[in-house]
Order: C-alpha cells, then structure tokens, then sequence
C-alpha cells in the first residue's frame, strides 16, 4: 500500500506538471462552454432543442471532450511509452510492481475526469444558467459507466499497441470516432438518424448522458451498453496486457 501511495502521488505530480495535458483534460470543456455562452443566440431557449437553450443542449457534448481525451489517447499513450522505455519492466523487480502503476494512472485519469465534469457542470450552473443535472443517481450511474467503458477502451488499446506510435495510430481514430458520435464535432440534431442511434450506443453514451441532465431517467439499454463495453474491452485487455 505505501509503494502504491508513492507511485499514485508520482504520477499525479507528473500530470499536473503537463500543462497541455492538464488543460485538454479539465479546462478545455469549460473554455468552449464559456466561449459558446458568451454567445446571446446560444443562451435563446430554441424549439430545435426541445424548448432549452443550445449551451444546455451541448454540456454532455462537452463532457465528451474529456473522456476521450483521458480515456482513449492520454492514458493508452502513457502505458505504451512506460512500457517501451522500461519502465514498467524494472518495476517488475521492485515492490512497486506495474500493477501499482496501472491502479495509480486509472486513480489520476479518473480524478481528472470527475473535475473537468464538476468544473463544467458548476460553471453552466453559475454562469449560464444551466441547470443542474435533474435525474442525479441516472446522470451519476451514466457517466461512472460511460467513463468506465472509455477507460477500458483506453487500456485494450495499451495492451495491444507494443510501442507508443503504435497506441498513437490506433488511439487517434478511436478518439475521433468518440468525438463525432458523442456530438463534438457536430451537434447531434444535425447528424442523421441512424448516426445518432449509433451515437445512443458508442461509448460514453452521450443520450444517457443527455436525458438524465434533462430529468429522464437513462435507457436501461443505453446504460447496458456501457456496461457491456467496459466488462468485455477490460476483460480483453487484462487478458492481453504485458508488461514489456
């Protein structure tokens, strides 16, 4: 327990030294939502988004950014870099074993996801206006299974990719693919219906996500997804990770 304590407060230093990183991560959400709302069309209430205004609409979207960010790009690269410069194979003979450093960055990838979504969510609230999340356990249970699914898509990525251009080439198009379907690069009401039903079902599950900010509880099936993905894609990558 101490060595993981050693290594968690490690690596949660070298995180926060990352500026881009850091800033990918938990501000650049927020940036976007302050620059949208200082937009006064964006704060009109609009029928085209079921009487809310757009930065209402969009906030789940923002959500998006950090999850992939976190999930699918950042921690699969770090792993992959560790393992291709040694270090998780020296770690192997010290009572700091990899497994520790695997728990700590999960610890640290997860801290900064859960404040990048409390940041956002505070200033929506604060300085926009935007209400909270009305179905709380439903917005809670969908962004924990969600964040969950992106987090085991991240490491069934490091587990296959034996080098770190290799988790990069296969981390970038996932990243994108999560980007589009979660609504970033488009808002969803402009895509067509069948890539939002796909969207419905690609991790993090944006409408789960949606309809519990909005006060509908989320799809049983949305969430099963979620669910599903992070069992199957963890299962795989425990079963194929190494440590060199």
């Amino acid at each position: 327990m101490h060595a993981f304590r050693q290594i968690l407060r490690i690596e949660t230093r070298l995180y926060l030294r990352d500026l881009p990183t850091l800033l990918t991560t938990v501000g650049l959400p927020t940036l976007i939502l302050v620059v949208l709302g200082f937009i006064p069309s964006m704060r009109r209430p609009d029928p085209n988004f079921d009487g809310q205004p757009f930065v209402s609409y969009f906030a789940p979207s923002l959500l998006v950014i950090t999850l992939a960010a976190a999930g699918v790009n950042i921690l699969p690269t770090v792993l992959s870099t560790y393992r291709e410069r040694g270090v998780l194979r020296r770690l192997a003979t010290t009572p700091a074993s990899p497994a520790a450093l695997l728990a700590a960055q999960l610890v640290v990838t997860l801290g900064a996801i859960v404040v990048s979504a409390v940041l956002l969510v505070l200033v929506a609230r604060l300085a926009f206006g935007v209400p909270l999340p009305r179905h709380a356990l439903g917005f809670t249970v969908a962004f924990l299974l969600g964040t969950a699914a992106l987090l085991a898509l991240g490491l069934l990525v490091a587990a296959l990719a034996r080098t770190t251009k290799a988790a990069q080439a296969m981390a970038i198009p996932l990243f994108m693919l999560v980007m589009f379907f979660g609504g970033v690069y488009l808002p969803r009401f402009l895509l067509p219906d069948f890539l939002i039903r796909i969207g419905d079902y690609t991790p993090p599950g944006v409408q789960a996500l949606l309809d519990a900010w909005t006060g509908t509880a989320p799809q049983p099936a949305h969430l099963a997804i979620m669910a599903l993905v992070a069992v199957v894609a963890g299962t795989a990558a425990a079963k194929l990770f190494r440590w060199e």
